[in-house]
């Protein structure tokens, strides 16, 4: 069983990140993103500033936007609309979540799909189905790259996502498919989930419910990648997978922590990139 280390891959592709931004500054261009807090949410506070650090780390500048949580919706779609017009900025991020009183869809819409590198943006989903190119959603971006350099071939795979959100499932539907696996998407009103589970030779599981999947959900030697984040009864880290339980059934695995997670910063910043390698 083969463990997929996302803390190792994701640095790979951050040092990679790294140099080639060295190369952009020599010639004079600059990778430049806005991050956007509303609040200070501490989930949020956390993965800010752990996006910080990554620009820090690779050599992306970043302007920091933290408004209270008072800020109304029409004050937040005036800064987006600056920093829409603003050359010297490539990407925009708005984290979410937003206080109740903001419209996510519409701040989300508001976003020039030119500089979404969330990949949220209803342009930005319409080039990923189309195979247009466009920033991908950061999420099923990264298990890609997890799959690709764990040397797991994708192509002609039975792959089998459980949950459809906008960011997980259905985006990593359409990396599937441009990688040539066969796809199934599963949700919570799917019949027999475990017989379509089973036959998974790649099972990416984003359903948000503590370690739902057991054993009996997976087939032996399947690959497994575990989007979900929670805390155990002992207040420990756990996942969406019963890791303990499935790792031995596997022939690779993510854990929770330390697989997906680190991914989704590396390929946000490799969305920051794109925007000036264009």
């Amino acid at each position: 069983m083969q463990l997929i280390d996302g803390k190792k891959i994701s640095k790979e592709i951050k040092d990679e990140l790294k140099e080639e931004v060295a190369v952009l500054k020599a010639n004079g261009k600059e990778v430049c993103l806005a991050v956007v807090q509303v609040g200070n949410d501490p989930a949020s506070s956390v993965y800010v500033n752990n996006k910080k650090k990554a620009c820090a780390y690779i050599g992306i500048e970043s302007e920091s936007y933290e408004l209270a949580e008072e800020t109304t919706e029409e004050e937040l779609l005036l800064l987006i609309d600056r920093l829409n017009k603003e050359e010297h900025v490539n990407g925009i991020l708005v984290q979410l979540p937003l206080p109740a009183h903001i419209d996510e869809d519409k701040i989300i819409r508001a976003i020039s799909p030119d500089k979404d590198v969330d990949g949220f943006h209803p342009v930005s989903v319409g080039r990923l189905w189309i195979g247009e190119k466009g920033f991908l959603s950061c999420t099923p971006a990264g298990i890609i790259q997890l799959l690709k350099r764990s040397g797991i071939t994708i192509d002609g795979k039975e792959c089998v996502i459980v949950g459809r959100s906008n960011i997980v499932g259905k985006p990593m539907a359409a990396l599937l498919l441009r990688e040539n696996g066969t796809v199934t998407v599963t949700h919570s009103h799917t019949n027999n989930l475990k017989d379509i589970t089973k036959r998974a030779d790649i099972l990416i599981v984003a359903i948000g419910r503590k370690q739902f999947i057991t054993a009996d959900y997976v087939k032996e030697g399947a690959v497994v990648i575990d989007v979900g984040m929670h805390r155990d009864e002992n207040n420990k880290l756990c996942g969406d997978v019963a890791f303990d339980e499935v790792a031995e059934h596997t022939s690779a695995i993510t854990p929770v922590p330390g697989g997906v997670g680190p991914m989704t910063i590396a390929m946000l910043m490799n969305n920051c990139v794109e925007t000036v390698r264009k």
